[in-house]
């Protein structure tokens, strides 16, 4: 069974970014190992991938030269000296493992998407503080200790922030069509970064090492 991702060509998604920088529209859906990791942890490197893939038929990839931040729904590409140094990385590690980047817009059998993950959510919950203050005598019958007037809202808002780093690979080389006409891509490869987040260049040595070092089946055929 296949661990990852049914892909289909669209707009308006991540990969649909990327078709200005890897010549071609991709839709992306994400699944996460870890949830409850907060940036005070220490660093989690999770990777997963498709295992009916054999990674040597594929030669040549294709990587933006920029990191793709997604806030919820919104996607954009930025450059800085962390981005900068996560391509560069990320390129090394998939040449020294057989792979040949190629330019914008050539051919390539992989797609490589660098992303920070930045998402913030909003919910409403109940608060179970509304029933007791009755029972305790809160509500405005009388207090506790004759102190009334206090009062619990049923509900309230919270807001949960998720934040980690992200690099995907899809199958770029098999691609058939759907019965809709439309050409459906894989994603083949995904590997997390969570816990303590990337601030600095050497954050991002020690996280790409880390990644493709766990990732052996990660090779071309030469």
């Amino acid at each position: 069974m296949n661990l990852l991702h049914h892909l289909r060509l669209g707009k308006g998604s991540l990969w649909a970014i990327l078709l200005l920088t890897l010549g071609g529209a991709l839709t992306a859906c994400r699944e996460n190992a870890i949830n409850d990791l907060s940036p005070t942890d220490t660093p989690v490197y999770i990777t997963n991938y498709d295992r009916s893939v054999n990674f040597g038929q594929y030669k040549t990839f294709s990587l933006p030269d920029s990191v793709i931040i997604q806030s919820n729904d919104s996607y954009a590409a930025v450059k800085n000296s962390i981005s900068d140094r996560f391509v560069t990385n990320v390129a090394a590690a998939l040449t020294a493992k057989g792979f040949q980047r190629v330019t914008k817009g050539q051919t390539a059998d992989l797609g490589v998407a660098i992303i920070r993950v930045n998402n913030l959510y909003t919910g409403i919950a109940s608060n179970p503080y509304s029933y007791y203050s009755n029972y305790w005598g809160y509500g405005g019958l009388g207090g506790l200790g004759g102190l009334g007037g206090y009062y619990y809202p049923s509900y309230y808002t919270y807001q949960v922030t998720d934040q980690y780093w992200e690099i995907q690979m899809v199958d770029l080389k098999n691609n058939p069509a759907t019965g809709s006409g439309q050409q459906q891509v894989n994603v083949i490869y995904d590997a997390t970064i969570r816990g303590t987040d990337i601030t600095d260049t050497q954050s991002v040595d020690t996280a790409v090492t880390a990644i493709f070092n766990q990732s052996s089946y990660l090779q071309a055929t030469r």
